[in-house]
């Protein structure tokens, strides 16, 4: 008879889809610790087919539009911060992918952003990055340098799209057919993986900043307006990544 922990070994070295049989085979094994592994693995399934089903809801847009062709999910991040440029991701996900916990980044932790930041790059399609630097986006205003920052991510995917799914708004100058999706990041999953590719590459963009220009705290505030951010603008004064146009307040 296998001990308790070699039963433990087999349940955390299992795939997520031999669960239910290992669950099977020890169901009637009475010992405590035994049942307590069988109960504990039934509530994983349990989440995992909620997750699924949730995964299914966020892909009603990609089901409703998939006969057109490839589909294409945009988002952006960072209209807010007083410094640091905006970022915007397009992204191509397969018909069938195997993704879960995708979301709105907003909603998720750095770590699970980080996670599946590596699982989108691994199983997308085409993923194209656009970005508009502080500079321009005091040249041109912050909406215009978003749109701009979005068509420079479409343009860059290695598959052109038959249709995009946009996170609330219409991009201007682009051919391509738009459905803009209000709260989109959070219906969608072309659109949540989107966010999640933006998030993380502006955030890794902060902390990098941070290392040159340590007093601002970058790699915490990710640029936003925190107290401890606007307290060392008027300390040190603006950066060459600080927008001009946001900070008159502050300086």
């Amino acid at each position: 008879m296998k001990t308790i922990g070699e039963i433990k070994e087999e349940f955390s070295a299992a795939r997520e889809a031999d669960w239910n049989a290992i669950c099977q085979m020890y169901e009637t094994d009475l010992r405590s610790g035994v049942q307590k592994l069988v109960q504990q693995y039934r509530k994983k399934l349990d989440a995992l087919e909620k997750e699924k089903l949730r995964m299914e809801q966020m892909m009603q847009f990609e089901h409703k539009y998939e006969h057109l062709g490839y589909l294409c999910g945009i988002d952006e991040v960072g209209r807010g911060p007083l410094a640091g440029p905006v970022v915007a991701c397009a992204v191509i996900l397969p018909k069938d992918h195997p993704i879960l916990y995708l979301n709105d980044s907003k909603k998720l932790t750095a770590h699970k952003r980080e996670e599946l930041y590596d699982v989108i790059m691994r199983e997308a399609v085409a993923v194209g990055l656009g970005m508009a630097s502080p500079a321009r986006i005091d040249e041109i205003n912050i909406l215009q340098a978003t749109y701009e920052a979005m068509r420079q991510a479409v343009s860059k995917l290695a598959v052109m799209p038959q249709l995009l799914l946009n996170d609330a708004v219409t991009i201007p100058g682009i051919e391509i057919p738009q459905v803009p999706i209000i709260k989109g990041d959070a219906k969608s999953a072309s659109i949540a993986a989107a966010s999640i590719v933006a998030k993380v590459t502006r955030d890794r963009l902060m902390v990098e900043y941070d290392k040159t220009m340590p007093e601002y705290g970058f790699a915490s505030n990710k640029g936003y307006g925190s107290a401890e951010h606007i307290a060392a603008l008027q300390k040190y004064g603006p950066t060459p990544i600080h927008r001009a146009s946001f900070i008159t307040h502050f300086v």
